[in-house]
């Protein structure tokens, strides 16, 4: 019972999250770059969204509600990682007050706020988001 109860809110998170993308995404809106030369190579650098996962103002669900919302959470961030709208993402380590970041690659702040609003743990007030803007060369990598 638990695992279609499980697979069923996993659907309805993904037809949700449809839903927002359609609604916010403009086809025709790209992220904002520009042209850079840095030690004699010419790079693409691209505007990408670093959104912060931050400690909010509901904390007071029980066990099992948190381990719902945490599943929820991770889906919801899979989907967007899916759609290559989130590039990198992860939790912090040291639990203060920003428990996690994502990179988005959207072509305006403020599609960045709404998507990463729609995550289940914001929604339930468990985590804020407070988004910045953030230029890196496209292609970039972790070392």
């Amino acid at each position: 019972m638990k695992i279609r109860f499980t697979y069923s809110l996993l659907f309805l998170i993904s037809i949700s999250l449809t839903q927002v993308l359609a609604q916010q995404t403009d086809s025709t809106a790209v992220p904002e770059t520009f042209i850079y030369e840095w030690a004699g190579e010419e790079m693409t650098m691209q505007k990408y969204f670093i959104v912060f996962l931050k400690t909010g103002e509901n904390r007071l669900q029980n066990q099992e509600e948190t381990l719902r919302l945490q599943e929820q959470h991770l889906e919801y961030l899979g989907i967007l990682y899916e759609e290559g709208i989130i590039v990198l993402n992860g939790p912090t380590g040291d639990g203060g007050d920003i428990r996690g970041f994502s990179v988005y690659s959207t072509a305006t702040l403020e599609e960045a706020e709404s998507l990463a609003s729609a995550d289940p743990m914001v929604i339930a007030g468990m985590l804020q988001v407070e988004v910045k803007p953030w230029w890196l060369a496209k292609g970039s990598v972790v070392k």
